[in-house]
């Protein structure tokens, strides 16, 4: 059911740095050929800092790490067409032998299966506004608490409620790093007013601090937010409003569960004029070179 690039199978056996990288953004994050654009230049930003890209994604029922040009081509064109896969699609798109862009969920339970402890990614998920009501909870924390994938982001997507979502990762034990920061990046900006539980300020240092969680055997991974570089962070006024506006037009149109986030993104990227889509491209390169850095020193 898995299919290893010959790439990334031999880069693993020899043990040299892999990092994995989601679908999602891919076939949900953006139009047709920016996407396809985009995650050809988040590959490249991961070789250049010394390590092999693994794109994660499910194609035909066939669970693929190291996507090739063609299969990027594939769901790029397909977009939303293609179904975006947590973990509760999974068993179904292989047995159907469908398509599915995978979330950071399914992302890391793809990525493990295959030996992969490093991914970058743009946002991770969490708590959703109005989840006392509504119980809507990613499925990206949980298994955050149990699957041994460090996440690189940029953060928790600021549609999101940051302060519950921190309070659900430390219920469920799981380590929010800052790269050479002490507060929680909110996405689209560097601030968010929330702590991380601690900073580390160099790749090595991630690497070191997960690799003993590894080897003491606590079950589950780390969450790593980097925040996006000053030069393309957004207002913070400005991105609230459009977050805000978009969530009400959500909730008026009835739109919730898995098509909430897209819904939501894409909305903000019209109500800011095509800014934010440019954040988050910035944001996803750096996220992935950071994240090869940590791959190259997780020993």
């Amino acid at each position: 059911m898995i299919r290893i690039s010959k790439e990334v199978q031999e880069a693993l056996n020899n043990n040299k740095p892999v990092v994995a990288l989601e679908s999602t953004i891919i076939s949900h994050g953006m139009p047709y050929p920016k996407n396809v654009k985009t995650a050809k230049m988040v590959q490249d930003a991961v070789r250049k800092n010394g390590a092999i890209p693994a794109t994660i994604a499910i194609i035909k029922g066939k669970l693929k790490v190291g996507l090739s040009d063609e299969e990027i081509e594939y769901l790029g064109k397909k977009g939303q067409e293609v179904i975006k896969a947590s973990k509760r699609d999974i068993p179904v798109l292989i047995a159907k032998k469908l398509d599915g862009a995978t979330t950071v969920a399914a992302t890391m339970i793809i990525a493990n299966l295959a030996g992969i402890k490093v991914f970058a990614t743009g946002g991770c998920g969490g708590v959703h506004r109005g989840a006392e009501t509504t119980y809507d909870i990613s499925a990206d924390l949980d298994e955050l608490a149990n699957t041994n994938v460090m996440v690189i982001c940029s953060g928790v997507k600021s549609i999101l409620d940051l302060g519950l979502t921190l309070e659900y990762l430390e219920t469920k034990g799981v380590p929010v790093i800052g790269y050479k920061t002490k507060e929680l990046p909110a996405f689209y900006t560097r601030k968010s007013g929330f702590k991380v539980d601690y900073e580390l300020d160099t790749p090595k240092e991630i690497a070191e601090a997960f690799k003993a969680q590894m080897d003491i055997g606590i079950r589950g991974g780390m969450l790593v937010a980097n925040p996006i570089p000053e030069e393309f962070s957004m207002d913070e006024k400005v991105i609230n409003k459009a977050i805000d506006k978009a969530i009400k037009e959500a909730k008026d149109k009835g739109i919730k569960g898995k098509a909430s986030t897209p819904f939501l993104l894409a909305k903000i990227v019209e109500l800011t004029g095509g800014d934010s889509l440019e954040s988050n491209i910035k944001l996803v390169i750096n996220n992935a070179t950071l994240a090869a850095k940590v791959a190259k020193d997780f020993k």
